[in-house]
């Protein structure tokens, strides 16, 4: 079959690609910009990849007609709570009127649990989206998931983060609310086998793990496995705006994703049994099987996908990354170097391996210190890192910055700042005949952009420094 994939950057997106091209079937990547995805994509002879915002009907030409399926792979949860809803149901209708014009006879969407009466803006907005989708044209598939589970979902980050960096955790009340939580690969088992199933048309099922735990639970198990104690008090009171600071501070999310979830982590979700796991013959594992598995992933370095790499500063969103792709080089500051290198090879090696863990080589206190001012402005910081210790591709997330260009064959890696400034910046690194070049770029806005640049070049002749010298070494 064609299957068209929405959302095909996302982090269920990015996964479930392999598997369908495994079946034998030929994928269309519908993206918002071709310039945030990986080469590999481009490289598969099975995978077709075409340019379409949901939110501009007019862009959707781009989608061949002739598809035979579609998953319906967008949410917009790290959107304001005031956008969310209306951003969602545009998104929605658009992709309704126009799969209805194509030869598409199924769409398959991954929603949420929504059985308790009383539901969160998000599981709402969920909830109305399915509502929008539902077509005479074609049949829709849906499957209502609670917390996923799996390397690099935010449920795990946000778990991981809370359980490594406290010993004794004062928690909100939610915290008690029970759950059912269900592994990445179960839910991709059942994605990927419903398709073309006509008993499944314009039916709707909740999937979920075998367990009922509450999140305290869920904390306490993930501690289990990582072989640590931790402690956990919960208060009695503790209002939605705290929770989401106390969860900003605390772990990788952003404050508006980190919102969304306290109003959806109040509210009980339990599934509603149905026949689907006999049907499709899909085990979910426990939540220790699914942890314990993820953590398989991320030691073995082999994370497909990550919910940060989608999680960008507000005030990037609506901007072309083809506007930032060129560096400029009138009206701007640049902090430029140059070392010979002893091994060329080595040196590529450390400039793909930069930030996230590894870390930026010299100065990482200071690159901490920046990345906690800029969280405290409502920005991105460092939560972020990066999803994979070795390897980088066009469009990933890095710490603050947006991979623009990743080139190993040209020697050549190009960052865009996401953190917020009073300007535009990039830094650059290239290798060539022996050499290492850094070049720093910085295009500010208005006297506060100069005093910004101004104000931090001492440190950053210091830091540019001290990496430079460490990327030359061997």
């Amino acid at each position: 079959m064609k299957v068209l994939i929405t959302g095909a950057t996302g982090y269920i997106g990015k996964r479930i690609i392999p598997l369908l091209l495994n079946e034998g079937h030929s994928v269309v990547c519908a993206v918002r910009g071709k310039l945030r995805t990986e080469q590999k994509f481009f490289d598969e002879e099975d995978i077709e990849v075409v340019e379409a915002d949901f939110l501009k009907p007019e862009t959707l030409g781009n989608i061949p007609k002739d598809i035979d399926a579609a998953y319906y792979l967008i949410h917009s949860m790290s959107t304001s709570v005031d956008q969310f809803h209306k951003m969602e149901e545009a998104c929605a209708v658009n992709f309704k009127n126009y799969i209805e014009t194509t030869n598409a006879r199924q769409v398959i969407y991954l929603s949420g649990i929504t059985n308790d009466t009383k539901l969160s803006k998000h599981l709402l907005s969920r909830k109305n989206v399915e509502n929008t989708l539902k077509s005479k044209v074609y049949a829709l598939t849906v499957f209502k998931a609670g917390i996923i589970v799996g390397s690099g979902s935010a449920s795990f980050e946000i778990i991981r983060d809370l359980v490594e960096k406290l010993p004794v955790m004062v928690t909100p009340k939610w915290l008690n609310t029970k759950t059912q939580p269900i592994g990445i690969r179960d839910v991709l088992s059942f994605l990927v086998k419903a398709l073309g199933r006509t008993e499944l048309y314009n039916r709707s099922h909740d999937i979920f793990g075998p367990e009922i735990l509450t999140y305290k639970t869920m904390l306490l198990e993930f501690a289990e496995i990582r072989q640590l104690k931790r402690y956990i008090v919960t208060l009695p009171v503790m209002t939605p705006k705290l929770s989401s600071y106390w969860l900003y501070f605390v772990t990788s999310t952003s404050y508006k994703l980190a919102r969304s979830l306290v109003n959806s982590m109040g509210i009980e979700i339990i599934g509603k049994p149905s026949n689907i796991n006999a049907l499709l013959e899909v085990k979910p594992m426990t939540y220790k099987d699914a942890v314990a598995l993820a953590f398989e992933k991320i030691e073995s370095n082999h994370i497909a996908s990550s919910w940060k790499d989608a999680l960008i500063n507000s005030r990037h969103k609506k901007r072309a990354s083809s506007k930032y792709l060129k560096v400029p080089k009138y009206g701007c500051f640049k902090d430029i170097k140059e070392r010979h290198v002893i091994d060329e090879q080595r040196t590529l090696d450390k400039i793909w391996s930069i930030g996230g863990e590894n870390g930026w080589y010299y100065g990482n206190f200071l690159w901490q210190i920046r990345g906690f001012l800029d969280k405290l402005v409502g920005g991105i910081g460092l939560r972020r890192g990066r999803t994979n210790k070795t390897e980088i591709h066009t469009g990933d997330a890095l710490d603050f910055w947006r991979v623009l260009i990743a080139d190993r064959q040209q020697k050549r890696l190009v960052l865009f700042a996401e953190m917020k400034l009073p300007g535009e910046a990039w830094l650059e690194f290239r290798v060539n005949k022996g050499k290492v070049y850094q070049r720093a770029t910085f295009r500010p806005r208005g006297l506060a952009g100069r005093l910004y640049w101004y104000c931090v070049l001492p440190f950053h002749g210091f830091i540019f420094k001290g990496m430079i010298n460490q990327l030359a070494k061997a």
